[in-house]
């Protein structure tokens, strides 16, 4: 099934998910929330946040790659379809992908 997420989804975080479909969707919103170098003890988690600031086909070409490689290494469970990125005026950047699990 193929499923949304975002950086700004307001999944409840739940230690030992037995549900294999919230757990996925749980760890796929952590990764895209979290900037590597840092979750303490556990520095190359995250993304490398380079599309961070470049203008937006080019920011959705460089996070798509490294959305892909991130849930590759980090959650293998679920596999990239889309990417889509869009700002606020305040500056906030929400990032909202597709997998499929």
């Amino acid at each position: 099934m193929v499923y949304r997420v975002s950086n700004r989804s307001e999944l409840p975080y739940t230690l030992c998910e037995t549900d294999a479909v919230r757990s996925v969707m749980q760890n796929v919103a952590l990764i895209l929330r979290t900037k590597r170098g840092t979750a303490p003890l556990y520095r190359a988690f995250g993304l490398p946040m380079a599309f961070v600031g470049k203008p937006i086909p080019a920011a959705e070409a460089l996070a798509a790659q490294e959305i892909s490689d991130a849930l590759e290494e980090y959650e293998p469970r679920a596999t990239l379809r889309e990417v889509k990125l869009s700002g606020s005026t305040a500056g906030v950047l929400k990032i909202e992908v597709e997998v499929e699990i």
